[in-house]
């Protein structure tokens, strides 16, 4: 069913985006313990389960907002950009944590999200190793669904013993993490692969977030939609607006935190 030229309804493209994750994660888990990685130019890996979930993504996207242009992992690798990028536009990662994924410990996604006007309106991030699937698409939205239901999520206020930190698995940045939080009250350091780490914080399972290194448009946005409708904020380093649509789509560092950081 496509939206075009209907009211745009933001939860029922939700229910609809969430599902095609769900299917999506679905493909990927076929491939879970028997892919083997290629690496892309960047020096990156990429897995059939990558493709094979993008596909079944793309095709969705077409037949539900075919008017909304997508930037999408793979096809980007491949060159396949859209001629024009307006102020609406979706972005994809078929496949969040390609290690992760290979390793086994679970700790992949798959993240869809929307932009618009360079910010994210809503996203879906689905764990489909761990049976989670979370989404948002505006203030006080913010829901995982798991083998318990569907509930609410929201983030916490920082406890008196100090901040949960989250970071990266896969992608150190030790020293500049150091630097960062010299003057900081941390209770505890958490590592978690892809777009979970920002999902932690939207659940109250952790506060803070700083990522000093390389990352994609389509590495956040989904898991920023998420922690924006359960009451967080990702900023810049500097405290800035963290905004989507850059040149070729990289992002600078940034800082994601709930609501007490």
């Amino acid at each position: 069913m496509s939206l075009a030229g209907s009211h745009f309804d933001l939860a029922y493209l939700m229910a609809a985006i969430r599902q095609v994750a769900e299917e999506a994660g679905a493909a990927a888990l076929r491939y879970y313990g028997t892919a083997e990685a290629k690496l892309k130019s960047d020096g990156s890996p990429v897995t059939a389960a990558d493709q094979a979930a993008e596909d079944i993504i793309l095709a969705a996207l077409a037949d539900l907002t075919p008017e909304i242009p997508v930037i999408a992992e793979e096809a980007m690798a491949k060159g396949q950009a859209p001629d024009v990028v307006g102020h609406r536009f979706w972005l994809v990662d078929p496949l969040d944590g390609t290690r992760e994924f290979l390793s086994g410990n679970g700790e992949f996604t798959v993240n869809i999200a929307l932009i618009e006007d360079g910010q994210p309106i809503l996203g879906v991030v689905v764990a489909p190793a761990l049976g989670q699937s979370y989404g948002g698409h505006g203030p006080g939205t913010a829901t995982i669904a798991d083998a318990d239901g569907e509930r609410p999520i929201q983030v916490r206020a920082v406890p008196a013993e100090g901040e949960t930190v989250v970071g990266s698995r896969s992608h150190g940045d030790a020293e500049a993490m150091e630097r960062f939080l010299g003057h900081r009250k941390v209770a505890a350091f958490r590592a978690a692969g892809s777009s979970l780490k920002l999902c932690l914080i939207a659940r109250g399972e952790a506060d803070l977030y700083p990522r000093f290194g390389p990352t994609m448009e389509w590495d956040v946005a989904a898991g920023h939609a998420v922690l924006l409708a359960a009451g967080g904020q990702v900023l810049t380093a500097e405290g800035g607006a963290f905004l989507y649509g850059k040149p070729r789509y990289r992002n600078e560092p940034f800082i994601a935190s709930g609501g007490g950081s």
